[in-house]
């Protein structure tokens, strides 16, 4: 069996960039193979070819995953120019170039996959895919049960339909006038619950996902992570292809 991969897959994988951007890279130039600028996107390299985006080595790393037990008041990303808490401070001792799968938000808490494998990553994200995502959310206000078969409709909010495919309403307490709700998402946009939960008029006061496709965060503490098994990273891929 050919060893023999496309050249922005290569490039996705290491994590450096997504394949879209990796693509871009090629066209303009910006990317070496064996020491030649290479600009055709078919191009396939083998694992002994050295690539080079933007002068820099591509790494070759053998794939981590793990699952982190996001706190309220980090943010998503690599790095923050206000100085905030990133998701990698929690990882000190990996040597791994390591990216958030997705992302939540700096006040949502939850389940967070970070990866070096860049296809690993795209399945998950891919819109097509489906994937499951159940959060838990405590909002201001106790809405009926005709408003929130309004999310398994859809409402909109600046030019996206936003929804939900599944609720469950966890607990009310009329006297603080607050509601806890379950709901279970196939897409991620961005403060997807949030934009959701203030377009019917409830605020979410409190926000974290609880479980991504099969994994959930039981046994885990808020700041933990852990790798995920090679089982659970198998299921998590055919979970994404079924």
């Amino acid at each position: 069996m050919s060893n023999l991969e496309r050249l922005q897959k290569v490039i996705a994988q290491s994590g450096v960039t997504s394949r879209r951007k990796a693509e871009k890279l090629i066209e303009d130039g910006k990317v070496k193979v064996n020491g030649k600028v290479v600009t055709e996107l078919g191009t396939k390299v083998s694992p002994n070819d050295k690539v080079e985006v933007n002068g820099i080595q591509l790494e070759k790393e053998l794939p981590v995953y793990y699952m982190f037990y996001k706190p309220r008041g980090v943010i998503s990303s690599l790095s923050d120019d206000k100085g905030r808490k990133v998701v990698t401070d929690f990882f000190p001792e990996i040597d791994e170039r390591i990216f958030p799968i997705g992302r939540l938000d700096y006040d949502t808490s939850g389940i967070l996959l970070l990866t070096n494998d860049g296809n690993f990553a795209n399945l998950l994200m891919h819109p097509k895919h489906g994937v499951e995502k159940v959060y838990v959310a405590k909002i201001k206000g106790i809405p009926s049960k005709t408003e929130l078969a309004r999310l398994l409709k859809g409402v909109k909010d600046k030019g996206e339909v936003l929804k939900a495919i599944r609720y469950n309403i966890l607990s009310v307490d009329r006297k603080k006038g607050t509601m806890i709700l379950e709901l279970t998402l196939q897409e991620g946009k961005n403060r997807h619950v949030r934009r959701m939960m203030e377009q019917l008029g409830y605020p979410v006061l409190k926000l974290k996902r609880e479980k991504y496709g099969l994994l959930t965060l039981d046994g885990m503490r808020v700041g933990e992570h852990r790798p995920l098994t090679p089982k659970e990273v198998k299921q998590m891929r055919n979970h994404a292809t079924d």
